[in-house]
C-alpha cells in the first residue's frame, strides 16, 4: 500500500478537529448524522490526486464538498472518505480570451469582483455562500441565467481526477462524455473537479431592480398575472415572486421582484411591464427601476436565507395553464407554516437545450418552498411542509434542480428519463468499482421527515 503524502490535513475519525470539520463541511445548521472514516483538507489538487489513490487503497467510496451550501450534505456520507475542497478557491482570469478558470470553491462574489474589473461577468448562484463546485455541476440556474443560460453551459472544459486518481483535462474533444456529464449531472457526477475553465460574459452596464409588496390576500391575482405575463419580458429580466416572511412588514406577504440585466443591446426600458399589474395601487411598498449593483444582489439573497438557521428546501418544474398550476400549489401556498418559510415561484420560462450537455430538466415555473427554523424538536413540521406538499403534486412535476433538492426524502428525476440512464452508462465506464458516491438514496437519509417515512 502506497505511502500517500499531502500538503492539507487528514483528519480520521476520532482525531482531533475531525468533527468540526464534518460539521462545517454543511453550511445548513440542520447537520447531517453521517460519518465519514476520513476527511482530507485538500490544499492542492496534487492532494485530491492522493485522496483518491488513498480511498482506492482503503476501499472507501468517496463524497465530495466544494462550497458545503448543499442543503442536506450531500457529500458526507457514512463511511469512507470525505474530499474536502473548500480551499481550492483560485481564480485566473484570461480577460482577452473571455476565460476564467476557478477552483470548486471559488464564491460568486469573489469571482464577479474579479470579473468586473474587466467588464466582465459570470451567472453564479443568487447567495454569496455558494460555492461554484455544485452549482455548476447540478446546472446552475443564477444571476441572469434567462439571458445566459444555466451555468453548466458556460464550462469550457474541466480538470478532473477520475476513479483510478488520474488527472485529465476534459474537453469536448478529448474526453465529450464526461464534459457532456459534468454539464448537469449534479451529485451523479463521477470524478472530483478541480478546476472549472469558464467562457465569461460581458457585464451588465447597468443593473436595474423593481420590487412590489402586496398584501397576502393578493396572492393569486400577483402569482397568476406574473406567470402569465412572462412571455412579454426580455430574456435579461429575472423575474420572481416571494409568499410568506415578509421582513419589517410583522405579517406575510406576496413580493414580486423583477431584475433587469441591461446592455447597449437590451436597452434600459426593460421593467416597464411591471408596473401594468392590475392591482399595481394596492401595493404596500414599491421599488421602481432602481440602480442596483451584483454587490446588493448578493446582499439581498444572503438575506433570504441567514446563517445560523435549520434549512428544509425543495422544489419542481411546472408549466401549463396558470390557473392549473395555481391550483395544483395552493396546498403548500395555503400552509406555510410561521417564522422564516417561505415559498419561491421563480419564473424562469425555459432555454434551449445542447447536444453536449446532459442538463435537460426544466419548465416555466420552478416552485421552491424553503423553510428556516431554529429548534430541531420542530424539524418534522417544517420537513414534512417544504416535502411533503411537493410529493402531493409530483404528478405535475417536470422534474427538480440538484441544488435544492434532497432525493433521499422525495425523489424526482433533474434530468431527462433519457439522458439520466445515458449518465449512468458513462459512469460505468469512468467509474466501474463505484468509487464516488452518487445520489442519495433514502436509507442514507437522516432527517426527520426520513424517519417517519420509514413508519408510514
Amino acid at each position: 500500500m502506497a505511502n500517500h503524502i499531502f500538503r492539507g490535513r487528514l483528519l480520521r475519525r476520532g482525531m482531533d478537529g475531525y468533527e468540526l470539520a464534518r460539521r462545517a463541511a454543511v453550511w445548513n445548521e440542520r447537520k447531517p448524522d453521517r460519518y465519514p472514516d476520513a476527511i482530507l483538507l485538500a490544499e492542492h489538487e496534487d492532494d485530491v490526486v492522493a485522496g483518491v489513490r488513498l480511498a482506492a487503497d482503503n476501499g472507501w467510496t468517496i463524497g465530495i464538498r466544494s462550497g458545503g451550501h448543499s442543503w442536506v450534505g450531500n457529500g458526507i456520507r457514512d463511511g469512507g472518505l470525505l474530499l474536502d475542497l473548500s480551499r481550492l478557491d483560485g481564480i485566473a482570469l484570461d480577460a482577452d480570451a473571455r476565460i476564467a478558470r476557478v477552483g470548486p470553491a471559488v464564491k460568486g462574489p469573489a469571482l464577479n469582483a474579479r470579473l468586473g474589473e474587466h467588464g466582465l461577468f459570470f451567472p453564479t448562484g443568487h447567495a454569496p455562500t455558494v460555492g461554484i463546485g455544485g452549482f455548476i455541476l447540478g446546472g446552475g440556474y443564477g444571476w441572469n441565467s434567462r439571458f445566459w443560460g444555466p451555468a453548466c453551459l458556460s464550462i469550457r472544459a474541466i480538470d478532473v481526477v477520475l476513479a483510478d486518481g488520474e488527472l485529465v483535462h476534459a474537453d469536448d474533444a478529448s474526453h465529450p462524455d464526461l464534459l457532456w456529464a459534468a454539464r448537469g449531472s449534479g451529485p451523479g457526477f463521477f470524478g472530483v473537479v478541480t478546476r472549472f475553465h469558464l467562457d465569461v460574459h460581458p457585464a451588465p452596464t447597468r443593473i436595474l431592480r423593481t420590487v412590489h409588496t402586496y398584501p397576502i390576500a393578493l396572492r393569486d391575482e400577483v402569482l397568476g398575472w406574473s406567470y402569465d405575463m412572462l412571455e412579454t419580458l426580455s430574456p435579461a429580466v429575472e423575474i420572481s415572486a416571494k409568499v410568506g416572511h415578509a421582513p419589517g412588514l410583522g405579517e406575510p406577504a406576496v413580493s414580486l421582484t423583477c431584475t433587469a440585466f441591461c446592455t447597449p443591446d437590451t436597452g434600459e426600458d426593460l421593467l416597464a411591464p411591471i408596473e401594468a399589474i392590475p392591482v399595481r395601487d394596492q401595493a404596500i411598498r414599491a421599488t421602481v427601476n432602481q440602480e442596483t449593483t451584483i454587490a446588493a444582489l448578493y446582499d439581498a439573497a444572503d438575506r433570504l436565507t441567514p446563517e445560523g438557521y435549520r434549512w428544509a428546501l425543495d422544489g419542481i418544474w411546472m408549466d401549463g395553464d396558470s390557473g392549473d398550476v395555481l391550483d395544483a400549489a395552493r396546498p403548500m401556498l395555503d400552509d406555510i407554516p410561521p417564522g422564516l418559510n417561505f415559498v419561491l415561484w421563480m419564473l424562469w420560462g425555459g432555454y434551449p437545450e445542447r447536444a453536449n450537455a446532459c442538463w435537460s430538466a426544466q419548465a416555466k415555473l420552478y416552485l421552491s418552498p424553503n423553510a428556516g427554523w431554529v429548534d430541531p424538536a420542530e424539524d418534522l413540521r417544517h420537513e414534512q411542509w417544504a416535502h411533503g406538499t411537493l410529493a402531493a403534486i409530483q404528478h405535475r412535476s417536470k422534474g427538480l434542480q440538484f441544488s435544492d433538492n434532497n432525493l433521499a426524502d422525495r425523489f424526482d428525476l433533474g434530468l431527462s428519463a433519457t439522458n439520466a440512464e445515458r449518465v449512468e452508462e458513462i459512469r460505468s465506464h469512468y467509474d466501474p468499482n463505484g468509487r464516488f458516491n452518487g445520489y442519495m438514496r433514502p436509507g442514507e437519509s437522516t432527517t426527520a421527515y426520513a424517519a417517519w417515512l420509514r413508519t408510514e
